[in-house]
């Protein structure tokens, strides 16, 4: 394996790690919160998703945002893995690869936005 190969795995190693740490740590979070608060999970739903209550939510120590920030960079970390992949195929001229990896990225944008159009 070259050295600009193995310098590729290792940053997708790294996103992978990091992403699903952080995943990980944040949903921990919620559920520790949601204990010491008292929520019951099979409680009244919450209410919907609402982005721009994140940090303020997190700020409050409300389980809620954290559970949700949570499952978002487990969701967005795979397509932060081929976002790092092609990168790393552009550098080294890996010019299909590139296109593989362009490829990728279209069919996940095309699926979240067909999927909020059919919501």
């Amino acid at each position: 394996m070259s050295g600009a190969a193995a310098a590729l795995d290792r940053t997708v190693a790294r996103v992978l790690r990091w992403g699903i740490g952080a995943s990980i740590a944040l949903l921990a979070v919620g559920v520790v919160l949601m204990v010491a608060t008292g929520v019951d999970p099979l409680g009244p739903p919450p209410p919907p998703f609402d982005p721009t209550e994140i940090v303020a939510g997190i700020l409050a120590l409300d389980p809620l945002p954290f559970l949700w920030l949570g499952l978002i960079i487990a969701i967005a970390t795979p397509s932060l893995r081929v976002l790092a992949s092609l990168v790393g195929y552009a550098r080294t001229g890996q010019r299909r690869m590139v296109v593989v990896s362009v490829g990728i990225l279209v069919v996940i944008a095309l699926s979240v936005a067909l999927s909020s159009v059919a919501v």
